[in-house]
């Protein structure tokens, strides 16, 4: 079990890299930042100044890992679980640009680490993500032209690759307020615990832009199109308890049972369902408000023939006959079936 990002830990690199990862829900393969084992040589590690911070798990420190430096962000592995925290309480985790290229960097390790087999995404202190910096004032939604970059470097969804995008299902542990950004970058994970007494909104349109990364494809196929509009065109507030109401929360939590009540359900996953199963599963799920019935029965029967007949099919049925934990051994990297 490892930590990055933490006062224990820090691990930096000035060495660019990018390697192909499969893309589960899209057509084609897409160029992604990702660690590779042959770049270990290229990381130095030192000690960082702060405490390490009470909130979250204590885990022990690996000696090695190969992932790149992160900013704004906490990283920790126990048991198979990945719990990623966006870290600036002071701020409530405002989002900033590091903090989303991080994040992307982290998505792409989880995709490909076979240790990994689902990941957590949660808020440091009394919030999940307030949304955007706002300190520039003004200047906080410049035009492209005048950001970092420059215009042609512009995008409305700035984490790449996004949390639906990768094989292992992403849970959000929303502990505290998710407004903006937070909202809509919440919207790329899989399944969403949120906690009440906390303010939640896509408050974009009242700040003089739109919903982002993504949330007019993601917000309607949560919802439906009528609510869609209605949270995103009018920039309201809302509860957890509408949100879990309305299907946009799988659970409505007190804040403190948010994160212990995520991973506990985030490691009865890790355990208890075969990772190559449940990647393919996610991949339908994401595809799915665009397949008929046909092609869906096309593409189930197909991911079928990737695993029946093979070790977890008999794993699955011996384990509960047996009454035992499985011993799961197909890879969502390594046995990651070509497109059907």
């Amino acid at each position: 079990m490892a930590v990055i990002g933490s006062s224990q830990q820090t691990i930096t690199s000035s060495v660019p890299f990018t390697t192909m990862i499969s893309v589960p829900h899209f057509e084609q393969r897409r160029r992604v930042p990702t660690a590779v084992g042959a770049m270990r040589s290229d990381y130095r590690r030192m000690s960082s100044g702060p405490e390490a911070r009470s909130d979250g798990p204590d885990p022990d420190v690996a000696p090695d890992i190969d992932i790149p430096a992160l900013t704004d962000i906490r990283f920790e592995v126990r048991d198979h679980v990945a719990v990623v925290t966006l870290d600036r309480p002071d701020q409530r985790n405002a989002f900033t640009g590091a903090m989303g290229d991080s994040l992307g960097r982290l998505h792409a390790h989880c995709d490909t680490d076979d240790d990994i087999r689902v990941v957590v995404v949660t808020g440091a202190g009394d919030a999940f993500c307030a949304g955007a910096d706002l300190t520039p004032g003004g200047a906080t939604f410049a035009a492209p032209g005048e950001r970092a970059g420059g215009a042609e470097a512009f995008t409305s969804s700035p984490i790449r690759p996004t949390a639906w995008q990768i094989r292992k299902p992403v849970l959000a542990a929303m502990n505290g307020h998710a407004i903006g950004i937070g909202m809509t970058l919440a919207m790329h994970c899989d399944v969403r615990f949120m906690a009440t007494g906390a303010k939640y909104g896509f408050v974009h349109n009242r700040r003089g832009v739109l919903p982002d990364a993504h949330s007019h494809w993601t917000v309607p196929r949560a919802v439906g199109f009528a609510r869609a509009a209605d949270l995103l065109l009018s920039g309201r507030h809302f509860t957890a308890e509408e949100a879990f109401a309305m299907g946009l929360a799988a659970r409505a939590l007190p804040a403190d049972e948010v994160l212990p009540a995520t991973l506990e359900y985030a490691r009865d996953l890790a355990v208890n369902t075969a990772p190559l199963s449940i990647a393919l599963s996610k991949r339908l799920l994401w595809h799915q408000p665009t397949l008929d019935a046909d092609e869906c029965d096309r593409l189930e029967t197909a991911y079928h023939r990737v695993v029946m007949g093979r070790d977890d099919a008999r794993e699955g049925v011996l384990a509960f006959l047996e009454r035992r934990d499985p011993e799961w051994s197909l890879s969502p990297t390594r046995d990651w079936p070509e497109e059907p």
